[in-house]
């Protein structure tokens, strides 16, 4: 009995029809192993993982597989996006047991949780290396049954592994030198010739490239902005970004962008988006307003859900148009002959050399995926081109869309596309990231601040909100305060910090990833998640930092802003060790160096001047900013602090701009603001 078809995960649910007696993570499921004192098989991935989908063909589909598996396990399988809790914990004990870690997750527990031995993929048969899956089930079946000492001796080491010294919040916040020295670090690793930092596999850095850039800001350091623009324009052109239809795949497996690990997620795209509107603030880059305006048109256009939210990705596999079955990159690569098909011969030999599209293939059998290694010169032909070629790659099998909504990647993209809206002066973009997050007020936030992970298809899911959730989402709601002025945005945050500050702080000072009232009480027996570093996306913990450290700017609450400079600490000790794993940590960091500037920008509701101030005031670079617009014979103006006692200064519209606690005279005039926000 596959118990899976009820399931509102994606993933869970592409595991419906194998013949694995899946079970979902619960109480049910280990007590049954319990029950028949076998161990417990635990199974993490997620939709848009392509080795995941590798191993379910090879042995989750198996019949003999899969009656083993049976026979001698409970098999629960995990989406690490629904529950990342569940994730975090075993992938720490993955780590501890093998060096490394990755998707599909396996890993082997007790009926009471406790891991006993762990890997990742494993192949239906012996090869490089590697021992068969059906070698592993059977060896772990024989040691639970023979020698369950020894079992219990391994779960033992690893708990004792998985026991050492927690994240150690440095109650002093990282200093200006120390920030000097992660860009020193970061200089020692870049790769000046693609950008980027280190070698193959190379994922975007998007958290460092915006510490770099705040950096940059704060300093005036040229080579900070640099590494930017040399990464930033590499990652444009390679074949990591989607020539045709715009956004960015999760990886790129070589050194230089060419070949991605294709498919699209949500997180990468709402934090590069942000990026590369960053970057066009500072530089003007024609290129970076390209992929500004061609990653929000794919973040609309392919996973906006019909509620108005965003769903998480786009699978890397697509059906191949020969086999049907599934192929890594199918709907995205060309040979030379396929362009010729969609276009006339002419245009055919110039998208052949423009792409880089060889007769040899960059990628697998003779396919090539499409860079743009030079500026195509004839913008109206190459918009011409695209909209062929994109026309008819829709017409082939297409991957398929995690259309669940993850509360923490949308609050990325509200403030992704709330900023890019109010920079690029698109209020469209506006629209969207305030309907998406009208959405997650009304589905994943409850009265009391709580918040619930994920939805689907309307439809608010069981698992509780992590630290991650309430940090990314408080973020976007202040970015929309900063873009719409609308005062509900604070109040929504303010229940969202309230919430961190009572429910997640940890004893050694940060914060626990899990809500103390929300923790899995067979993942504490293991271990409370918590970790500081960021990776994909923002840590939890730095993601709260964050937005406690603006929320602070806006209602001058030294309360928050203490809690956010005791967190900060840590990001000390990763700036001087591991700086690309402090990206967004540091970023916050630079803000806090920086005030972050205070500026609140009065003036009538439909005065041109007001207008001309507030987009002078967010189109400057300053780190973290928090600016705020309002009218101020408006009551709900009084709501937003940073607004109070701020009055017209001759009937004109003004900006006042404060840092550390002092306050520049009120200016009407956007070149003064400008200026005075740079001081």
């Amino acid at each position: 009995m596959n118990r899976l078809s009820a399931a509102s995960s994606p993933y869970l649910l592409q595991h419906r029809e194998n013949p694995v007696d899946w079970w979902e993570w619960g109480d049910d499921a280990f007590d049954e192993a319990a029950r028949r004192d076998v161990p417990v098989l635990l199974s993490v991935g997620y939709a848009a993982c392509h080795w995941c989908h590798v191993m379910a063909h090879e042995s989750f589909e198996d019949e003999a597989i899969a009656a083993y598996m049976n026979e001698h396990f409970v098999s629960v399988k995990v989406d690490r996006e629904e529950r990342p809790d569940v994730d975090a914990v075993y992938m720490e004990a993955v780590q501890a047991l093998t060096g490394q870690g990755g998707w599909p997750m396996t890993v082997f527990l007790t009926p009471d949780g406790k891991p006993f031995y762990a890997g990742t993929y494993y192949p239906p048969e012996p090869r490089h290396g590697m021992p068969s899956f059906p070698q592993v089930l059977a060896a772990v079946n024989d040691a639970w049954r023979d020698r369950r000492d020894a079992v219990n001796d391994a779960s033992r080491q690893i708990a004792e592994r998985l026991d050492g010294p927690r994240a150690s919040a440095n109650t002093s916040a990282p200093t200006a030198e120390r920030m000097d020295l992660a860009v020193q670090r970061l200089a020692s690793t870049f790769d000046a010739e693609h950008g980027g930092f280190g070698g193959a596999p190379k994922f975007p850095p998007s958290m460092v490239l915006e510490f770099l850039l705040r950096h940059h800001a704060r300093t005036g350091d040229e080579r900070s902005l640099a590494m930017v623009e040399r990464t930033c324009e590499q990652m444009a052109r390679g074949g990591i970004y989607d020539q045709l239809g715009g956004g960015f795949a999760r990886y790129s497996v070589d050194q230089s962008w060419t070949v991605p690990h294709f498919e699209k997620m949500l997180y990468d795209n709402a934090q590069l988006l942000r990026v590369y509107v960053h970057l066009w603030r500072v530089t003007g880059s024609p290129l970076a307003q390209r992929v500004v305006r061609e990653t929000v048109e794919f973040l609309l256009r392919d996973l906006r859900t019909p509620e108005g939210a965003f769903a998480s990705a786009i699978d890397a596999d697509a059906p191949d148009e020969q086999t049907g079955e599934p192929a890594e990159g199918a709907s995205y690569v060309w040979t030379p002959g396929q362009l010729r098909q969609v276009l006339d011969p002419e245009d055919a030999e110039w998208a052949i050399r423009l792409f880089g599209v060889t007769e040899s293939g960059t990628f697998e059998h003779g396919t090539s995926t499409l860079r743009l290694p030079d500026d195509p010169g004839d913008w109206t032909r190459y918009a011409e081109v695209r909209e062929a070629l994109l026309a008819a790659r829709e017409r082939r099998p297409q991957p398929s869309c995690d259309d669940k909504v993850v509360a923490a990647w949308n609050g990325l993209a509200i403030a992704a596309l709330a900023e890019a809206g109010a920079v690029f002066d698109e209020p469209t973009w506006v629209d969207a990231a305030t309907r998406c997050a009208d959405l997650l007020v009304q589905l994943h936030l409850d009265e009391q601040g709580r918040l619930r992970r994920v939805s689907r298809g309307g439809e608010a899911g069981v698992p509780s909100g992590v630290l991650e959730d309430y940090g990314d989402v408080a973020e976007g709601f202040l970015t929309l305060l900063k873009v719409a002025g609308e005062p509900a945005w604070l109040s929504f945050s303010e229940q969202l910090l309230e919430v961190i500050l009572n429910r997640f702080p940890a004893d050694g000072g940060g914060f626990y990833d899990t809500a103390d009232d929300a923790t899995d009480a067979r993942l504490a027996g293991v271990r409370r998640p918590q970790d500081p570093t960021d990776n994909a996306a923002p840590s939890g913990w730095s993601a709260a930092t964050g937005a406690l450290l603006t929320y602070s700017a806006y209602t001058g609450s030294t309360r928050h802003r203490e809690a956010a400079e005791a967190a900060l600490g840590i990001y000390d000790a990763l700036a001087a060790q591991a700086p690309r794993f402090g990206g967004w940590g540091m970023a916050v960091t630079e803000a806090l160096l920086a005030g972050p500037v205070e500026v609140a920008v009065v003036g009538r509701a439909g005065d041109a001047r007001t207008g001309e101030l507030h987009r002078a005031a967010l189109r400057h670079p300053s780190p973290g900013a928090a600016v705020v617009v309002g009218d101020p014979s408006d009551p709900s103006a009084e709501s937003v602090p940073l607004l109070r006692d701020r009055p017209l200064v001759d009937d004109a519209p003004s900006a006042y701009v404060c840092r550390h606690f002092v306050c520049d005279r009120p200016t009407s005039d956007p070149t003064e603001l400008a200026a005075q926000m740079s001081r």
